[in-house]
């Protein structure tokens, strides 16, 4: 999968904006502030329906206008798609295959990217929503029809924890007991299944992060990553949780986590009783990762952290070269070159150089190998200059 054009209207600081993508490295070069992230940041929101950047859309849209478009042409196996998404500021956001109309949440379908950033560090050192959200993301990468099981996961949440603060303080009257048993379910099916995805995500994820990190280090300091089940015991939400020891892991049925779902919320109902709150289910799920058999957050060097979460943005990637129907992702590198010495550029262009396209921004030319500087585009104040940049692709 290649992307061959990319189309923005009203997104960020451009207005309008027409590039020309071309297959192996693609460079956007600018000084910082002038819009070299925003093209990027467009790729990344077609195929996650989410910037890296921000958590509400409302930011991507140009101020002083009800929508932004982003366009794009794509390649694959010999044939051309156009995928396209408009973001509302009032009303649903809309998106098009091929002119026709698909619901938003089914674009990646179409389009698969993988893009690493200097925010990624905050799903190392942040708190557990970005290391789930990490997590999700790539699982409805590849199987998008998670991205229903999750929203539907979420809207069972809600519900459930609208009916516990009703009931907080004054204990369950017998019909809502009735009405919360039948949440219960719910939420243990479709939690279920959330944990056993994860599950087997994280155990795939194990090689191909040592892979990546010793690829571009040139060591092996032992990454690993390890789950984190508020059903076993161990809330993310909480310091004071105590572990069952009764972990499920990638080779656990959905039947048996279902299991210890339900025993574990039977525990904590009186807690939960007390608190109007919802304690156990994926919700209130983390992953650790450690080197060299420590936690990275809190032990690991700027450095450390940085190459650490670079791998797993490869391995990210790796696996759904591996798995994807679409062929290679997309693979997008925001900023990343600055931080590396000499050696790890050199290194980390040996381990991009497999994939069918990568796309790279830089402030500053020099800090980006030779061998991905076949194709340049400079960017200034939402202006692309690289005349190659504006075709007639969509017309």
């Amino acid at each position: 999968m290649i992307v061959t054009q990319l189309n923005l209207a009203d997104f960020r600081n451009y207005a309008a904006a027409d590039v020309a993508v071309h297959p192996g490295a693609n460079l956007f070069v600018g000084k910082n502030g002038q819009g070299k992230t925003n093209l990027v940041e467009a790729l990344g929101y077609l195929s996650t329906l989410g910037s890296h950047r921000v958590s509400s859309d409302q930011a991507l849209i140009r101020a002083g206008q009800d929508s932004a478009v982003i366009r794009a042409k794509l390649h694959h196996d010999g044939r051309d798609l156009l995928a396209e998404v408009q973001i509302n500021r009032s009303g649903a956001n809309r998106a098009q295959v091929n002119r026709g109309q698909i619901r938003p949440r089914d674009l990646p379908r179409y389009f698969t990217s993988v893009l690493f950033a200097p925010e990624d560090l905050g799903i190392l050192r942040g708190d557990p929503s970005a290391r789930r959200r990490f997590l999700d993301q790539l699982l409805i990468l590849r199987t998008p029809r998670l991205a229903g099981v999750l929203a539907d996961y979420d809207r069972v949440l809600k519900q459930r924890n609208t009916l516990l603060k009703s009931s907080r303080g004054s204990g369950l009257r017998e019909n809502q007991l009735t009405t919360l048993e039948i949440w219960d379910d719910k939420l243990i099916a479709l939690g279920s299944e959330i944990i056993s995805e994860r599950l087997r995500l994280v155990a795939e994820l194990r090689l191909p992060i040592r892979e990546a990190y010793a690829a571009v280090v040139g060591d092996d300091h032992g990454p690993a990553i390890i789950p984190v089940l508020s059903i076993a015991g161990n809330d993310a939400e909480d310091e004071s949780s105590v572990d069952s020891g009764a972990v499920p892991t990638e080779n656990t049925s959905r039947e048996r986590i279902a299991e210890v779902f339900r025993e574990a919320l039977g525990a904590k109902r009186r807690l939960e009783l007390d608190r109007g709150l919802t304690l156990i289910g994926p919700h209130r799920d983390d992953v650790r990762f450690d080197l060299n058999a420590l936690p990275v957050k809190g032990y690991a060097s700027h450095g450390e952290s940085w190459s650490f979460a670079l791998a797993l943005k490869l391995a990210s990637a790796e696996i759904l070269r591996r798995d994807s129907p679409l062929g290679d992702p997309v693979l997008i590198l925001d900023d990343v070159f600055a931080e590396l010495d000499q050696r790890r550029r050199a290194r980390l262009a040996v381990a991009i150089s497999r994939y069918e396209q990568v796309l790279i921004t830089a402030a500053v030319l020099d800090d980006i190998p030779e061998e991905l500087t076949a194709h340049v585009v400079h960017i200034r104040a939402g202006a692309v200059l690289d005349p190659e940049a504006v075709g007639d692709a969509f017309a």
